[in-house]
């Protein structure tokens, strides 16, 4: 059963607009630049995301920002958190940018 990986991302309030493009860009390229330790190929399955435009008014915080990406398996989640190096130097590359974030990883059907 494939894994699915939510991010919400919190910008500081003094962050420019195109740097918050640019980080958008770049986590949506981690389904590209992310590479498996054997195969040497992508193996996100799939990566979508982008700036929150819900009607609804349920937002909690100055979360602006969301992404979800899905995994074959949980061994190629703890690959990437603990250490792709795409995603380590992603993360770092956040420090001064992100204020809040807030994760949420599920399998599909499993309450």
């Amino acid at each position: 059963m494939p894994l699915v990986h939510i991010v919400l991302f919190e910008f500081k309030p003094s962050v420019e607009r195109s740097v918050i493009q640019d980080v958008c860009k770049r986590m949506l390229s981690l389904k590209q630049d992310c590479l498996h330790p054997l195969s040497k190929q992508p193996y996100i399955l799939d990566c979508s995301g982008g700036r929150d435009n819900s009607p609804e008014g349920h937002q909690v915080g100055a979360f602006s920002h969301g992404f979800v990406s899905h995994f074959t398996n949980d061994e190629d989640r703890r690959y990437y958190l603990e250490e792709d190096p795409a995603h380590k130097a992603f993360v770092k590359s956040l420090d001064g940018i992100i204020q809040n974030i807030r994760i949420v990883d599920y399998e599909p059907g499993a309450f």
